[in-house]
């Protein structure tokens, strides 16, 4: 350091030090701040008079280090900065919903750090992250997720510039409800007021939001995640029904709601009610059923069923 600093400075260089090297002794300290080390310990006792908290331990393994109940200055981000921050995480690790996990702890730490209203929607969209983010799913602009996850916090409706998967664009009013990671995908949950019905928009597709006036009341009883499960099961090309031998209660429990509704026919026999766009790969995901089943609508459904057949039967041969 240099031999000018002021006292000030090499205490503020100590406190970083501290906290840089818990348990630096005395000696050491001293040696970094290229004071004595009568000096040192004086600039330690100058951290205590300003109320931070310096413990010391005495004996070879001995030293200094900051205790508990240091306020450190907030981190200042904007909320496209926040957003983008929480977002950039969770496509980059599986894990990052984890509070167990050492970069869920991390992501959690800085959500407690944001202000109030934006940490309250990054956390819910930690919380709600598929466990295995698609890497080929396109991430949406922060500063559109940022503007949504504000009027999902402030509960003001919004006007969407939107694009359709057909290439449609498409303005219309919701009451934004939250913001939800699922399958690697980036999604705001709502209120249309056209159709005065739920509805899910991929964010990726959102091309302008407006803020509009007015406040609303989200349902209290809004579960993020199956919202968007049952969502992603309907309004498909192909719609599709599966007769399965097995209690409904059993069979839902195995069956991710994004492939329908399951729905009882007696007491050992049940229906999965759903659509979808991707024959081959509804038909994969109906093999993890354990119990008979069959397709009793959509022949394009069961042709996709028989290839993968076909296919099992081949690798089976050898």
């Amino acid at each position: 350091m240099a031999a000018g600093a002021s006292p000030t400075a090499r205490a503020l260089m100590a406190l970083t030090l501290l906290q840089d090297y818990p348990g630096i002794t005395a000696e050491r300290l001293a040696d970094k701040l290229g004071v004595s080390d009568r000096a040192s310990r004086r600039y330690v006792a100058i951290l205590r008079e300003a109320g931070i908290p310096v413990e010391s331990e005495r004996g070879p393994y001995g030293g200094y280090r900051v205790g508990r109940g240091l306020r450190l200055p907030p981190l200042t981000f904007s909320s496209a900065e926040a957003l983008g921050l929480v977002m950039a995480v969770l496509d980059g690790h599986h894990h990052a919903g984890d509070p167990t996990d050492p970069v869920g702890s991390a992501l959690a730490k800085i959500s407690r750090a944001l202000p109030a209203a934006v940490a309250a929607q990054a956390e819910a969209v930690r919380r709600a992250t598929a466990a295995a983010p698609d890497r080929a799913a396109a991430r949406p602009d922060p500063s559109t997720t940022a503007a949504l996850v504000q009027a999902c916090a402030d509960q003001r409706p919004v006007r969407l510039g939107y694009r359709s998967e057909a290439g449609n664009d498409l303005v219309m009013d919701v009451d934004p409800w939250t913001v939800v990671v699922r399958h690697g995908r980036w999604y705001v949950l709502c209120r249309s007021h056209r159709a005065d019905a739920r509805r899910a928009y991929r964010i990726d597709r959102v091309r302008a939001v407006e803020v509009l006036t007015g406040t609303f009341d989200p349902p209290s009883d809004l579960d993020p995640v199956t919202m968007l499960e049952e969502h992603l099961a309907v309004g498909w090309e192909y719609e599709v029904e599966v007769v399965i031998e097995g209690p409904a209660e059993v069979v839902g429990r195995r069956l991710s709601r994004a492939l329908g509704r399951v729905e009882p026919v007696d007491p050992e026999t049940c229906r999965l009610v759903g659509s979808t766009s991707d024959l081959d790969w509804y038909a994969t995901q109906l093999t993890a059923l354990q119990v008979p089943y069959r397709i009793a609508g959509c022949p394009q459904l069961q042709e996709a069923a028989r290839a993968i057949g076909r296919r099992l039967l081949a690798a089976g041969e050898g």
